[in-house]
């Protein structure tokens, strides 16, 4: 019987791992909400959630119900800016991190 490793797990582990990987996850997160694709965004944004702060205390962290934090973050949630930039802000302090997204320009 083959070993494996769930995905999330992986992705989990590997933030916790290289701190390089955590920062790259979330400037690809911010790069894709500025770049018009929320729906990548949110699924990056929820792994990354799950490696570092976890959805409890971050639901403590930003007074949002963990639930609620649940489906803003799933591929069909509506996060209003103000929370998506308090669950940037969590995972930035989390992580120890400055952001470096970048603007695609057409």
């Amino acid at each position: 019987m083959a070993l494996t490793r769930d995905f999330k797990e992986t992705v989990a582990a590997r933030v916790q791992s290289d701190p390089a990987f955590a920062q790259a996850l979330l400037d690809e997160a911010i790069t894709l909400f500025v770049n018009g694709e929320p729906e990548p965004a949110k699924l990056i944004l929820r792994d990354l959630v799950n490696a570092t702060v976890g959805f409890e205390a971050l639901a403590d962290e930003i007074h949002k119900p963990a639930k609620s934090l649940h489906r803003m973050l799933s591929k069909s949630g509506n996060p209003t800016m103000t929370n998506v930039s308090a669950i940037f802000a969590a995972i930035k302090r989390a992580l120890k991190v400055e952001v470096r997204a970048q603007v695609v320009m057409a």
